[in-house]
């Protein structure tokens, strides 16, 4: 993992991210916590290809459980909030 403390960015600026980046994502630290992440553009766009294709993925296997029948349809919010209460922990 990169690490960046926050002082040396303040005190370098983007040229202490450069220095880093090529090696992965940098990790910025603030009082000794990782607190912000910075991602190359094609690692950024990398990671939204990967959320958008696994949005898409869980959109078909919701629409093929309908299709097959896989659903339950209740007609209040109350009623649904009453089913989840009562499946057992899994």
């Amino acid at each position: 993992m990169n690490s960046l403390p926050a002082q040396e960015l303040k005190r370098r600026g983007i040229a202490a991210v450069d220095d880093l980046i090529a090696n992965g994502d940098v990790h910025v630290i603030r009082n000794n916590q990782p607190q912000y992440v910075v991602l190359s553009e094609a690692r950024y766009q990398e990671l939204v290809a990967e959320a958008n294709e696994a949005y898409v993925a869980r959109v078909r296997m919701a629409l093929e459980d309908v299709k097959n029948g896989r659903v339950t349809r209740f007609t209040t919010a109350d009623d649904l909030l009453q089913a989840i209460d009562a499946e057992e922990p899994v």
